[in-house]
């Protein structure tokens, strides 16, 4: 039996069929016209928004389009926009730096798309290499080579395959709910035999241009993964570290009474000293150490390293560093003493000499030990301490631990044995001096302990022949921001070294450089096909364990040649991407070359070093020319304490976390609006993401729903169906500004992101949304809400819908959600947009810009009009003088006449927004005899000036208005002999002392404003009346009240403690309210009517006292209460009302809704089960679903148990959630229920006497019933 509990949800089954089916439940066909189509157009739009949740729904929205793939089918035959994606690690999860240029490169591609280009963007992974290995070492416990020996490379290489998409799940899901548009299905891996082909390739071209050849060099080595690492990747991670810091002593082999002191940082090397460094032309002098009694020779100019005082030691000898060359000394260790040599200039344990020996610290000698020093190596290979094709004296292992040559400390790690060997120079007399001292120190970017420098076999890539074509080839790329490109990365290149492809390791590309024993035979394999051609075996998979054992017959008769067994530097691989992502030349070589190089990278300013260098050493090297033609470098993101993010500190918030909390574009946002955009650092602020939201979002978001209430209030109150025209062009001055603001805007940013220039177009676009919101729409409401008539209602609306979609195309790139959310239902307001072939924003080109609606006329004029309006604020606040209360006059005063012109068209805004009686415009201002105040800022100059400050600040202050004029022109002023800025003097305004009392001033370069602050009775008592607006507009907010919700408003006047004598400010209060009585109801929209014995109270929605400004000892009662009319009273039939408990997700904010618990009056009562059917139909549930219904008593929420009598919550409100609440939510602070239904009703008497009740909506806001057929539906519902 239909009971029809919530009766306007059967409306249109009444309006289609004659008579209803009297089996139709409350859970009966949901009517695809179940509201007016007119309604279908737009949604309303929510009162609070819920980013994080509407960003899921357009996430499931793309799924459902599959909108990424279907916007490069629909792109397909547009011109190509070639961009490389640099690939990270999956060895762990994204953080706030791949976020940031993952963000930064979805803009980028994201306008391009929109910009009419096709756009292929494929994710990479770097599969190879330490960070893998790392793991896998860590894992399974493995300390060096041997371990893996044991192993075997096959079983290592398995376990690190096992891992290396470890975490790609989850980075697919973060950069997917970043927003970012990407391909994770036409990926590359490094890992991949056909990626791995293309990099053998490369190499070859390199091994056939003479570029190849294998070194002996000392090089970063990293003891933790037993390899050596590139320049690049030791420049990468540096510490301040605490070191020992000795001097020793090395007695000459002619005068043992005579000892060379040299200073190091690094005693566990002195074991492998062979040889002394002095400078050849410095001045070095023989000295007597006054209190050890002994002779030391050491540079002049650093006797402060061992002496504190002149007086501790005596000059014996000084001489150029020249004479010392060639002299021999005692060793501090025997282990290499054989290496000594009785014939001159020849053998170790000399003194030689070079320049890059400095007088910046130590003691001016330096020790060498060719082995594990670059410079040492060099010196001594110069001066035949070393001879070529000899070994090096270099007693550490691939762990960093000492040989069997060094029999005191062998097996020791070398940076533990330090304190063994200080302590046996101590024991021998050999050391002068110990201390420590903090120093930067490299150490592996992966293992994250200290490098070494020690001699190893590397195979090297010749870069210093081609470092002209490399700065060549730079200067042809377009970089931003500029100065990256011109110092720090030319610095760099023009310093580049050889570069050491090699790593001694197991898991990566294999060199593909099969050898004879003795290295005189040499073959580079470039494809798989042709190793199949000279070896016979033909493999699918190139790792180690597939080629390690493949032999190539050698043609020079040394018997079979064997593969090296080192693999390539991963970032040999990364910095090959180019082709082999493409699996250049073996396929798509036609495609390739016809894109390349790439339209656009971007990379951290980390990569300078890295990817960036290496793309670019490869490419020239190939073509001779650059990788990429434009490329964005973004800053550092720190932790808010400025150092390096930390997970075992947890020194910074979980990405996802601040996603969850405030949604991905406000994340995005405010990372791309920020100095990392410009190579500059970032302090990561978590309170930054939040007023991103509060700042920019959420006024967006409210011009967005001002536009979408007033669309449906035309068609509600008007019958208009309100569309969004293409041609339009206005004739009101804000429109036409507003417009051509948007305009230039646009114009703006197709101009700068042709330039890549993000840091300029986001605070511009940023900047908009105030103009919008401040300006356009807080000056316009009136206008939008058709109080000024229809027509101009219409005009406003149009120009308000255009910017709002102008805006969501623009910011589309920037804020992917939130645009997509605005356009899912703005695209029912633009008819051109409603085909599939634009189903999202992002399949939308950016707008055409409309020369012919820029207007730079307006804007100026506009711009002098906000500039008025925000000095003007800004006396007012100076003046503490809230704009509710009018003022009599404004005075402007500009000497170009074409500003009075333009504030004459702008007068009525000017006096609307500052409240004022009367605008006056004036050329010069000795009538109101302005003058300018110089006031010095104490803080900034107090710490630049230090003692000169008291000087300089009374002079501040003393200077002429006259000077201080001429400072305002040219920005600059000496004084006391110190040129200040404008950040160091801040100028005031006065006026003359007899008019100070009336006028404050207050200016912004050649525009200066005075307001006469003494306002008349009349404007006070008017501002008095805006005050009792304010509190009722606040009441009604606080209450969640809407405009058209039907109250009334009683209020009472009474005095408080300390009040006026008589009454004074009581009797005033009410006289004011009385005299404005009219306005404060117009404004408010509803009756205002003072307490009497009549009044109702037993049903007061919200209530509140306040003070009153202005009327010291006088306060204001205020009740809401519910206006008599036809939708209120209670109905014949006894009913509950339905909203949302507070943050439930079930339905947009704000949801309403009544159900009748009997109908018609006494029958049909409504039990739990079927009231459960009810709430599901009225929240548009389709499948059966609990939900957890809960009244409130003394701020708390208690469930409502299934068993509950329901005519006992007669009258009151029940909150609907999708499952039971935690402690936590259960304590709400909620509006007062005023005892009424909140949807309209009427009540019927049917024919045969029984009372019914329909309601004419449901829920609130829902089309509703006509009065006037309301008994018919009754009728035809009960008969």
């Amino acid at each position: 039996q239909c009971r029809a509990h919530c009766t306007c949800s059967l409306w249109y089954c009444i309006r289609r069929a004659p008579t209803i089916n009297p089996g139709l439940t409350a859970l009966g066909e949901r009517f695809p016209e179940r509201e007016p189509r007119a309604f279908k157009m737009v949604t309303a739009a929510p009162d609070r928004f819920d980013f994080p949740c509407e960003e899921e729904k357009v996430l499931a929205l793309w799924k459902e389009l599959d909108a990424f793939q279907t916007s490069l089918r629909q792109s397909k035959d547009r011109p190509k926009y070639t961009f490389y994606d640099g690939p990270p690690f999956a060895t762990g999860l994204p953080h706030y730096g791949h976020i940031l240029a993952g963000t930064i490169k979805d803009v980028v591609t994201r306008y391009a798309h929109q910009s009419g280009f096709h756009v292929d963007r494929r994710f990479g992974w770097d599969c190879h290499g330490l960070p893998v290995e790392y793991e896998i070492d860590k894992k399974l416990g493995l300390k060096g080579p041997q371990d893996v020996k044991k192993m075997g490379v096959a079983a290592y290489n398995a376990e690190c395959r096992n891992i290396v998409t470890r975490y790609s799940r989850e980075w697919e899901e973060i950069v997917t709910r970043m927003g970012r548009w990407i391909d994770f299905k036409n990926d590359y891996k490094t890992l991949y035999p056909w990626f791995m082909e293309s990099i053998w390739w490369v190499f070859k071209q390199f091994y056939d241009s003479g570029m190849v050849y294998r070194g002996y060099k000392v090089m970063p080595y990293s003891t933790a993964c037993n390899t050596p690492l590139s320049n690049f990747e030791t420049s990468q991670n540096y510490k301040e570290v605490q070191d020992p810091a000795i001097i020793v002593n090395f007695p000459l082999d002619e005068d043992p009474s005579t000892s060379v002191i040299a200073w190091t940082t690094t005693p566990w090397t002195l074991p492998s000293n062979l040889a002394l460094c002095v400078h050849p032309t410095f001045t070095y002098v023989k000295v007597k150490d006054n209190t050890a009694n002994k002779v030391y020779i050491m540079l002049e100019e650093r006797l402060e390293a061992l002496f504190k005082q002149p007086e501790e030691y005596a000059i014996l000898e000084s001489f150029k560093g020249a004479t010392l060359v060639g002299k021999k000394y005692q060793p501090l260790f025997d282990y290499f003493a054989h290496l000594k040599s009785g014939v001159p200039e020849q053998g170790a344990f000399r003194v030689v000499s070079d320049t890059y020996v400095t007088s910046e610290s130590g003691t001016g000698v330096v020790h060498q030990a060719p082995g594990f020093g670059e410079d040492d190596f060099r010196v001594c290979l110069k001066f035949g301490v070393l001879k070529k094709g000899e070994g090096v004296v270099c007693p550490v292992d691939a762990t960093g631990k000492f040989t069997d040559e060094v029999v005191d400390f062998k097996g020791e790690y070398v940076k533990d044995a330090d304190k063994g060997i200080i302590r046996k120079l101590r024991e021998t007399g050999r050391l002068v001096h110990h201390s420590t001292m903090t120093h930067s120190y490299p150490f592996c970017w992966r293992s994250e302990t200290p490098l070494i420098y020690k001699a190893v076999p590397s195979w090297f890539i010749r870069v210093e022949s081609i470092v002209q074509q490399l700065l060549e080839n730079n200067q042809k790329c377009y970089w931003v921001p500029e100065f990256v490109k011109e110092k720090r990365f030319a610095n760099w290149l023009r310093d580049a070294r050889d570069w050491a492809i090699s790593r001694n390791r197991y898991w990566g590309t294999p060199i593909p450089l099969w050898v004879s024993e003795d290295f005189t035979e040499v073959v580079c394999v470039g494809s798989i096909e042709e190793l199949y051609q000279l070896s016979g075996v033909r493999v699918d998979d190139l790792h180690r364990e597939n080629v390690d054992d493949i032999t190539i017959p050698s043609t020079r008769g040394n018997g079979v040649l064997r593969r090296v067994t080192e693999v390539f530097d991963c970032w040999f691989e990364s910095g090959s991407m180019p082709y082999a992502q493409s699996h250049y030349p073996f396929e798509n070589k036609r495609a390739f070359e016809a894109a390349f190089p790439a339209d656009f990278i971007a990379e951290g300013i980390d990569q300078t070093r890295g990817w960036f260098y290496t793309l670019l050493v490869v490419s020239t090297a190939l073509f001779n020319k650059p990788p990429y033609k434009n490329l964005i470098v973004n800053g550092l993101v720190l932790a808010s304490d400025g150092h390096k993010m930390s997970k075992r500190l947890k020194n910074y918030p979980d990405p996802m976390e601040v996603v969850d909390k405030f949604g991905a574009d406000a994340l995005r946002l405010y990372l791309v609006n920020s100095p990392v955009v410009r190579a500059e650092t970032l302090r990561f602020q978590e309170r930054g993401v939040k007023d991103v939201v509060k700042d920019v979002f959420l006024p967006w978001f409210n011009a967005y729903r001002f536009l979408i209430q007033n669309v449906q209030r035309l068609h509600r109150e008007e019958g208009l169906v309100f569309k969004c025209q293409e041609d339009f062009a206005p004739s009101n001055i804000m429109d036409r500004w507003i417009l051509s603001f948007t305009q230039s805007l646009m114009a703006f940013m197709k101009e700068e992101m042709a330039k890549y220039r993000l840091y300029t177009v986001v605070p511009r676009l940023v900047r908009f949304i105030e103009q919008l919101t401040n300006w356009y729409v807080r000056f316009n409401r009136k206008r939008i809400k058709g109080e000024l008539g229809q027509s101009d209602c219409l005009q406003s609306l149009q120009s308000l819908c255009s910017v709002v979609y102008a805006m969501t195309q623009m910011m589309a790139p920037f804020t992917p959600f939130f645009t997509e959310h605005m356009f899912q239902n703005l695209r029912h307001l633009l008819p051109w947009q409603l085909s599939s072939e634009n189903a999202s924003i992002h399949y939308v080109m950016m707008p055409k810009i409309r020369t012919d609606l820029i207007d730079k006329e307006i804007e100026r004029a506009v711009a002098y009009m906000q500039s008025v309006i925000e000095l003007g604020r800004y006396i007012r606040d100076q003046r503490v003088i809230p704009t509710k209360f009018p003022l009599p006059e404004v005075v402007i005063i500009h000497r170009d006449p074409t500003c009075h012109e333009d504030l004459r068209r702008l007068k009525s805004y000017v006096l609307e927004e500052l409240n004022v009686r009367e605008m006056t415009l004036a050329v010069e201002d000795s009538r109101y005899g302005v003058q300018l105040q110089g006031e010095p800022d104490n803080e900034r100059l107090g710490k630049r000036l230090k003692a000169d400050f008291k000087r300089v600040a009374p002079a501040v202050k003393a200077l002429s208005s006259e000077q201080l004029a001429q400072f305002q022109q040219s920005g600059e002023i000496t004084v006391e002999g110190h040129l200040l800025t404008t950040e160091d003097i801040r100028i005031t305004y006065t006026v003359d002392p007899s008019l100070s009392s009336q006028y404050s001033a207050h200016a912004e370069g050649e525009l200066l404003v005075l307001m006469d602050v003494t306002p008349s009775q009349e404007m006070v008592d008017e501002g008095i009346a805006r005050e009792v607006i304010n509190k009722i507009q606040k009441l009604r907010k606080k209450a969640g009240l809407q405009p058209k919700d039907p109250v009334e408003v009683l209020y009472e006047v009474k005095g408080t403690e300390g009040g006026e004598p008589d009454g004074v400010g009581v009797a005033s209060l009410s006289r004011i309210i009385q005299e404005h009585l009219e306005y404060i109801q117009s404004t408010t929209k509803g009756p205002v009517c003072p307490l009497t014995s009549a009044s109702d109270l037993s049903h007061v929605i919200v209530e509140d006292e306040q003070k009153m400004k202005g009327l010291a000892g006088t306060a204001l009662l205020l009740w809401i209460v519910p206006k008599a009319g036809p939708a209120t009273g209670a109905p014949s039939c006894p009913f509950l009302n339905l909203e949302l408990v507070p943050g439930s997700r079930l339905a947009q904010n704000g949801f309403q809704a009544t159900v009748l618990l009997e109908n018609p009056e006494g029958e049909n009562p409504l039990d739990y089960q079927q009231l459960q059917l009810e709430v599901a139909t009225l929240l548009k549930m389709y499948v059966r679903y609990q939900l957890s219904l809960y009244e409130e008593r003394d701020g708390r929420l208690q469930l409502v148990p299934s068993t509950a009598e329901l005519l006992t919550f007669a009258g009151k409100t029940l909150y609907i959630s999708e499952a039971e609440l935690d402690e936590g939510r259960c304590k709400v602070k909620l509006p007062l229920p005023n005892g009424y239904p909140h949807c309209h009703f009427k009540d019927v008497a049917l024919d045969d006497g029984r009372r019914a009740t329909v309601l004419l909506e449901n829920p609130v806001g829902c089309v509703r019933v006509e009065e006037d057929i309301a008994e018919e539906f009754a009728g035809k519902l009960f008969c």
